[in-house]
């Protein structure tokens, strides 16, 4: 019986090193086909716009992403930021370069996380 309750609890503890997974299944074509929808996003992340209840989740948890190189995200999650920061990058470089200095401005951590957005 003690050794059900503490795997229980380690469970909880390991789920607890992760995002949400509330947005696993977040639709993230949708987001990066629709240009003006993208845009809004970045928007809401540079706080120059409204932000939907994702996008201000988002933007609280992009700094802490950033600087752990995204260590607390599920695969899913992993897979979609990749997917998103690739179409930001692509379609919107200014403002990429922007959402970097804001959430990075030292630079420190813009190596480890433009490897870990290339990998995969």
């Amino acid at each position: 019986m003690r050794a059900v309750v503490f795997l229980s609890c380690l469970v909880v503890v390991l789920a607890a090193d992760k995002y949400n997974s509330k947005y696993d299944n977040f639709d993230v074509e949708t987001l990066i086909s629709n240009d003006r929808l993208l845009k809004a996003y970045i928007n809401c992340f540079l706080e120059k716009g409204r932000c939907t209840p994702e996008g201000a989740d988002f933007r609280k948890a992009l700094p802490e992403a950033v600087e752990t190189t995204c260590a607390k995200c599920t695969e899913k999650q992993k897979n979609n930021i990749r997917k998103v920061i690739r179409a930001i990058q692509q379609k919107h470089p200014k403002q990429w370069e922007e959402l970097v200095k804001k959430t990075d401005p030292s630079g420190k951590h813009r190596a480890g996380f433009d490897k870990f957005i290339q990998s995969n």
